[in-house]
């Protein structure tokens, strides 16, 4: 297949089983780092882009505007760039450098809040007070507001259709990240269109304030809600059985985990989302076809997630999340010599 727009690249993503000790189970990951700016948010970003059009809200020409820790802003940018777009990012210190770097290199703005914020606070708050101002001062901008835009979760529509598709419909439980809660309520109302029984397990990091519990600081990117927010009107709690929470330590060691033992490289959130769902698996409270999407990849965070020194110096290094993985999760190294891969091939 050959396209003529880089937008055309997004979905069609593929499906990765991983091992698991839990009987009569199967633990798949779908590979949403493979669209073309590297996450799951492509397929949001893209939905409210042509919704705005379609709605008359954005013309050509025009601004975009929005508050992004980084994924959400990489994908608008690509897509401002294929339709010719102003793009103005507004971004704050806890995201992830590489994403900004991203953005730049994308063509994007980016537009950063000031204040005074520990290095594990998110400004988001701030980000879409300012972001809402900036597109009533530009002529022809919009602020495409993701935490409230019903086009976010209506993106999701065709990875459901591909996942029911790659699994000929045997799905019986997701498990996804909770930020806005674009992605996890479009998928969510999706599955339980095609059978109510799928359980659906939304996870945030501890720290976030969307399933209830107090808020504190926490150092996940791109995932749950800070104290002081609030939780955006595209989370649709009816569609979402299971919320629930997980630890930074938990997230980031099962992500490395999974890159030193399988060799791909995901993102620190999806590293909590995978350790939620194996928990879960392993406890007998899910079971059968379990579903995991891998919201973005590891190569953004190099310098903190993949970084033992930056790990260390925050006491997110965990020999017991590395065992507890172990035991879900044994891993399975196959051998295999030149002349089994050539007949392989053959």
């Amino acid at each position: 297949m050959i396209y003529d727009k880089v937008s055309s690249l997004i979905g069609n993503t593929p499906l990765l089983e991983l091992p698991v000790a839990a009987p009569n189970a199967r633990f798949l990951l779908k590979i949403e780092k493979n669209n073309p700016g590297g996450s799951m948010k492509d397929r949001m970003a893209r939905s409210m882009v042509l919704a705005a059009i379609r709605d008359g809200r954005l013309g050509k020409g025009g601004t975009i505007v929005e508050s992004s820790s980084g994924n959400t802003g990489i994908g608008l940018a690509i897509v401002a760039a294929e339709m010719g777009f102003r793009f103005i990012a507004v971004v704050d210190h806890h995201a992830a450098p590489d994403k900004l770097a991203v953005m730049r290199a994308l063509g994007a703005e980016l537009k950063f809040v000031e204040g005074d914020y520990a290095e594990d606070e998110v400004a988001v708050v701030e980000r879409q007070q300012t972001a809402a101002r900036l597109a009533t001062e530009i002529p022809g901008a919009i602020f495409m507001n993701q935490s409230d835009n019903p086009a976010n979760p209506e993106g999701y529509k065709g990875f459901v259709e591909e996942l029911l598709a790659q699994t000929d419909g045997q799905v019986d439980a997701f498990c996804g990240c909770t930020g806005t809660g674009g992605s996890l309520s479009g998928i969510a109302k999706y599955l339980k269109q095609y059978n109510a029984d799928i359980v659906t397990i939304g996870v945030e990091p501890k720290g976030s304030i969307i399933f209830g519990q107090p808020g504190h600081p926490y150092y996940q990117s791109g995932t749950g809600t800070p104290k002081g927010d609030e939780v955006g009107l595209v989370l649709d709690y009816d569609v979402i059985d299971i919320g629930t929470q997980v630890g930074d330590a938990e997230a980031f060691e099962t992500a490395r985990y999974i890159a030193q033992n399988t060799g791909l490289l995901i993102g620190g959130s999806s590293g909590g989302a995978i350790y939620t769902a194996l928990e879960y698996l392993h406890s007998g409270r899910i079971g059968g076809t379990v579903v995991c999407s891998v919201a973005d990849g590891g190569e953004k965070y190099l310098h903190s997630v993949y970084n033992r020194q930056w790990l260390a110096e925050r006491e997110l290094l965990s020999p017991a999340v590395w065992q507890q993985m172990a035991e879900w999760m044994p891993v399975r190294h196959t051998y295999k010599t030149d002349a089994d891969l050539l007949e392989e091939v053959a």
